[in-house]
């Protein structure tokens, strides 16, 4: 069977987003031009790791190629939710990212995630042997934007314990740093239920 790529060259919209409480959230990159919706689902690092590496391409890009890249910025101007309902097409397992200079676009590859070792000339190739692949298109405004509201939507999560910096839960958290020595509650438990 030939793998299936979904490829938008000028997408209306491609977001990461939630589904779920900070805690128990799935992460998913969602990419729409209208009447096509593809969604994929993948790990908070991964969303992490792509949207602080399309920043240090699009910087990267504007320093060797002079391309004029917008700066980055405060505001978010989509903060829509992701589009309902949620019908995953596949497990991100390796992503690809790179820069066309004919179109002046990044471009993005997610490719699905598989039990055999991907080689890399599957990555942005149009080859028939290889796993499911959405491939999109960015302008250097849009690959901004989402590096900024992937950021946001990373920051939403539980809050940090001041001391290791793992996620805090409702039921606290017993910190590495104090040497497994408890004092009282768990600590971070009792402040968030003061909230």
């Amino acid at each position: 069977m030939s793998r299936a790529i979904h490829v938008f060259r000028t997408p209306d919209r491609f977001v990461a987003g939630t589904v779920g409480e900070p805690g128990d959230r799935s992460f998913y990159l969602q990419a729409v031009q209208e009447p096509r919706v593809v969604s994929v689902l993948l790990e908070k690092q991964q969303v992490k790791v792509l949207a602080d590496r399309m920043g240090l391409l699009l910087d990267e890009v504007a320093r060797r190629f002079g391309a004029e890249v917008p700066p980055e910025g405060e505001d978010v101007r989509d903060v829509a939710p992701l589009v309902t309902p949620i019908d995953t097409e596949f497990r991100v397992g390796t992503m690809g990212l790179g820069w066309d200079a004919d179109a002046g676009a990044v471009v993005v590859e997610l490719l699905a995630i598989t039990e055999t070792e991907v080689d890399e000339s599957v990555v942005l190739d149009d080859t028939d042997e290889g796993p499911d692949a959405v491939r999109v298109f960015l302008t250097p405004i849009q690959a901004r934007e989402f590096a900024l509201r992937s950021a946001r939507v990373i920051a939403a999560g539980r809050p940090p314990c001041p001391l290791c910096g793992e996620p805090l839960s409702s039921r606290g958290h017993m910190c590495v740093r104090t040497n497994g020595y408890k004092r009282g509650e768990i600590f971070g438990a009792a402040e968030l239920d003061e909230e």
